[in-house]
């Protein structure tokens, strides 16, 4: 008789002619380890979303930084050079006052401020400007010899903001070519050179309307300060950075001692500057109090979550064991006829706990499915749209092994006090009872 009833053939026929007691003992484990998933996938959804939140805040702030950035460099364009480099010794009220300047700086310095890594100014544009007397037009001008700008070196290129005076050419201000009819492309004399005329300008209400540009070189034989300036101009390139008040005028006179540094216009870019300022501190306390809110929010779901699943797990145990519970004192009689036959109480325990064995096999894999499937459903509604990540295999192979390793423990542990309890209950008691 126990050489063809077999512990495989037993476990077969319970779970076949009980199949409501088993279905339900599959749900019971469906559920447990379908909260259980879905807890620890909704937190990772979470994790996940915070981070795709805080990334399209921070690519917002860059956007509008650089939108900024951007029309900061505009507006120092349209201001025009606003950086004055001059000799130490010049009157800076004499400069203004006469429209030049009578001490001087080497010219080579243009150079040097071009090749010195600083990166907070460009355009440098050497000039050397006086006044002087139009012999042949008995009238006297600003002469400005200057020749084409000098990049930064330690900068990428940028056009020109001027474009450079040629040998022999002459650009001539408003005021100049209205009062003594000149045009382009008209040859004239200056002082004894000539010239042709190669621009004329249209009104600036300055005294760029009295002036006339020529070839640097030129300018500094007709006045004889051959190789010397008396000015640089040059563009502050805020866009580079953060700047600190009066770090521009100690990095220039760094590479250049003896001269000075006047920031022209500099209230209009400095209010453009704090105002640039204050939206990124908005932008980072905005994102700040995102970072905090979404971690308090995820503190209230671990919480949540430390209490449900405990509850769940309980729950579910009990269910399983009262559905054990019945189902044994349902076989009674049957026990009893196998432990008559000889079958050892650990045989009998063997079938039974075999049926939960599967139980929370099947249990494990369909909860660990479900928490995937709930856990989506789920992000809909408490991050306002359907999430999905994309999980590593090794990520989702150890959450497959943790649902079927606790839903096997969980089923096995529900069943073992019952069915311990009715195996080793005295056959013959049963069978009389019965």
């Amino acid at each position: 008789m126990k050489k063809w009833i077999s512990g495989h053939r037993l476990v077969k026929d319970e779970m076949g002619y009980r199949r409501r007691n088993f279905i339900l003992s599959v749900v019971s484990v469906f559920i447990a380890i379908s909260a259980l998933i879905g807890s620890i996938l909704i937190l990772r959804i979470h994790d996940y979303r915070t981070n795709q939140i805080l990334q399209t805040k921070k690519a917002q702030l860059e956007q509008r930084m650089d939108s900024l950035r951007n029309d900061m460099r505009k507006a120092t364009l349209e201001l025009g050079f606003n950086i004055l480099i001059l000799p130490e010794n010049q009157d800076v009220s004499d400069w203004y006052a006469k429209d030049y300047g009578d001490t001087y700086m080497p010219e080579n310095y243009v150079e040097e401020l071009a090749s010195s890594g600083l990166l907070i100014a460009r355009h440098f544009l050497p000039i050397l400007q006086t006044r002087v007397k139009w012999e042949e037009k008995d009238t006297e001008i600003i002469l400005i010899g200057t020749r084409g700008e000098v990049p930064n070196q330690d900068k990428p290129y940028r056009e020109p903001m001027v474009n450079p005076v040629s040998e022999g050419a002459i650009k001539l201000g408003y005021r100049l070519h209205r009062k003594l009819d000149l045009n382009e492309g008209q040859e004239i004399q200056l002082n004894g050179e000539q010239f042709i005329v190669d621009e004329c300008f249209e009104e600036r209400g300055n005294k760029d309307d009295i002036s006339a540009w020529i070839y640097l070189e030129k300018a500094q034989e007709l006045v004889n300060k051959q190789g010397v300036i008396n000015a640089i101009l040059a563009l502050e390139c805020l866009c580079f950075g953060d700047v600190e008040p009066g770090e521009l005028r100690s990095k220039i006179t760094e590479v250049l001692p003896g001269t000075q540094v006047i920031e022209q216009g500099s209230s209009k870019i400095l209010a453009r500057e704090e105002a640039r300022m204050k939206v990124r501190e908005r932008a980072k306390q905005s994102i700040q109090s995102e970072m905090k809110h979404r971690q308090n929010l995820r503190e209230v779901r671990e919480s949540i979550t430390s209490v449900l699943i405990p509850v769940i797990f309980i729950a579910c145990g009990v269910w399983i064991a009262f559905l054990g519970l019945l189902n044994f004192r349902s076989r009674r009689e049957e026990i009893g006829i196998f432990r008559a036959m000889g079958f050892p109480v650990g045989k009998i325990l063997q079938v039974f706990l075999s049926k939960y064995f599967i139980i929370g096999i099947l249990g494990g894999i369909t909860g660990f499915l479900g928490g995937l499937l709930s856990s989506y459903i789920f992000s809909k509604f408490l991050e306002g749209s359907f999430v999905w990540i994309n999980l590593e295999p090794s990520y989702l192979a150890w959450l497959l092994l943790i649902s079927i390793a606790g839903a096997t423990l969980l089923s096995i542990m529900a069943a073992w006090i019952p069915a311990l309890a009715t195996a080793r209950e005295d056959p013959a008691e049963i069978l009389h009872r019965e």
